[in-house]
């Protein structure tokens, strides 16, 4: 049965995450949306109702009778129980709003559903960039059971000092572990296959280090913290999301915050998490076009995915920044920094396109990932459209 994600209730929601992909390719937890959905459900086929301008790399569904879905919440058993026994023509409804629905993709319309039923459970739906390290150990809690049961734990090695119990860490093979303290005491700890926690690391649960990701000399992670595959963290870091294939090597400290793909944090970069009044932090929302309340008192940066920032940059409580900005002037930048800026600074120049190709280029090849044709229209629209 192939799967059709959906992205029409939240795709703008969660810009400039979503501006390179559907709300299905997140990151929380350990794993992104689509991954999760794809193991609960058992299958490998699925497709995306997107942008159109995201179509090209990310394929729209084949003709046929698919699962409609609304990706971005955790399932309880007995909804999932729910979603799998759906028959052609029924809906499951969850405040109002469509969450999933067998249905004939090619002749969709509200008119094929014949039968619809309420969720009257809560379910954790993420509704803005915020929620994804704000619920970020839900996620961690619910993905280690679904990707550990009934699995052996590689050995943690003598050289290190562990607290809590052996049963909350999970060590993926080919992972390397020396001369570090782990505390799962206070969160789940997943190590994941070929990841490398150097010496001198101090980890703080709950932490997910994903696939041939490394934590650096030295660094100290506090939960509920996600480090997607091919990244590598240094510094301090505390509560914070990064999708993969991105760097924050250095110290320096982030928290409260989540970073796409692709993106490089300078050395002794700081964004700061807590504002000096302690009041309740604004962020810029795209849908409104307006900093507007987030009902946190700790958030700290938000950036999609190509960005950059320069040695010693200082980010404010509550920065958003878009897509392939690179920030490297003195002084604090705004809360809002443009995608492709130049500069990092109110009214700067934008970077130049077929230079953002070239870097992206370069910086993907590092990783053995092909730059594709897809990519680099995607970059386009997002730098004439928005």
């Amino acid at each position: 049965m192939q799967i059709a994600f959906s992205d029409a209730q939240f795709w703008e929601d969660f810009l400039p995450l979503t501006f390179t992909r559907p709300v299905a390719e997140m990151r929380c937890g350990m794993l992104t949306f689509s991954e999760r959905w794809q193991k609960l459900l058992n299958t490998e086929e699925i497709s995306y109702l997107t942008e159109d301008y995201l179509q090209e790399k990310f394929p729209k569904p084949a003709n046929t009778e698919s699962l409609l879905l609304v990706p971005n919440f955790l399932p309880s058993e007995n909804v999932l129980q729910q979603i799998k026994e759906l028959q052609k023509g029924e809906a499951l409804v969850y405040e109002n709003e469509l969450l999933a629905a067998k249905i004939n993709i090619e002749n969709f319309s509200l008119n094929q559903i014949e039968k619809m039923t309420d969720i009257h459970e809560e379910l954790l739906f993420f509704k803005q960039p915020t929620d994804l390290f704000s619920y970020n150990e839900k996620a961690i809690n619910f993905d280690f059971e679904l990707l550990t049961k009934g699995r052996n734990s590689a050995e943690l090695s003598a050289t290190n000092g562990f607290l809590g119990e052996p049963a909350d860490l999970f060590i993926e093979e080919g992972a390397t572990i020396e001369f570090s303290t782990l505390n799962a005491k206070t969160g789940k700890i997943y190590i994941g296959k070929n990841a490398e926690v150097m010496e001198g690391c101090n980890l703080r649960g709950p932490i997910a280090l994903c696939e041939e990701s490394k934590f650096n000399l030295g660094a100290k992670i506090y939960g509920a913290t996600t480090i997607g595959p091919h990244c590598k963290v240094g510094g301090e870091v505390n509560n914070i999301v990064i999708f993969g294939y991105s760097n924050k090597g250095h110290d320096g400290f982030v928290g409260n915050s989540v970073i796409g793909e692709w993106c490089n944090i300078g050395a002794d970069t700081n964004s700061s998490n807590l504002k000096n009044n302690y009041a309740e932090v604004k962020m810029w929302n795209y849908r409104t076009k307006r900093f507007a309340n987030t009902g946190l008192q700790f958030a700290g940066l938000i950036m999609g995915d190509h960005s950059k920032t320069a040695i010693n940059t200082q980010l404010n409580t509550g920065t958003v920044v878009g897509v392939a900005a690179n920030i490297f002037k003195s002084g604090f930048p705004p809360n809002l920094i443009e995608s492709f800026s130049w500069g990092g600074m109110k009214g700067d120049e934008k970077f130049n396109l077929e230079k953002a190709y070239e870097v992206a280029k370069l910086a993907m090849a590092r990783r053995k990932v092909e730059f594709t044709e897809a990519d680099r229209n995607m970059l386009k629209h997002i730098y004439t459209e928005f």
